[in-house]
């Protein structure tokens, strides 16, 4: 069984990790709203969405797989499937269930090749729900910060 100590350590990397992830995905974010939601793409612009994508989905793992296990962890509560965790923190006032469970969804969707036809539609969501993560992960270290499970954060 790991220590508290150590568990704190893991879930302090793992922030480390997320804070430069988020990073790459606003700077992707950023870029992509210049080009806008649109039924044509250029190979760049195709590519910069791709990337965004990417960033999105990497970034949503590190928090969901990671640094949401770890937060449950310390707190010594239980939530084995990805649902009880979505459910525990919305109980902690931390995200909405449903917003997780689509940020999920839609990291699903995308490690699936997804059809052309839908491009446009997946663009737009990753959009949408990239800057629901961002705000989730903000709203995770305003409650680990409050709750004093890490410090220097």
């Amino acid at each position: 069984m790991r220590t508290e100590a150590l568990m704190r350590e893991e879930l302090k990397e793992n922030f480390i990790r997320l804070d430069m992830a988020v990073k790459m995905l606003k700077y992707s974010l950023q870029r992509c709203k210049k080009i806008g939601i649109k039924t044509d793409y250029s190979l760049e612009e195709l590519d910069r969405f791709e990337s965004l994508a990417s960033r999105f989905a990497r970034t949503s793992d590190i928090y969901t797989q990671k640094v949401m296990k770890g937060i449950i962890l310390i707190l010594r509560e239980e939530a084995n499937t990805f649902i009880d965790r979505a459910n525990l923190f919305e109980k902690l006032g931390i995200s909405s269930a449903e917003d997780l469970k689509l940020i999920r969804d839609l990291r699903n969707e995308i490690s699936h090749e997804y059809r052309a036809d839908d491009i446009t539609a997946i663009f737009e969501a990753v959009i949408k729900y990239s800057e629901k993560l961002i705000g989730l992960i903000g709203k995770s270290k305003v409650f680990i910060t409050r709750k004093g499970l890490l410090a220097g954060l």
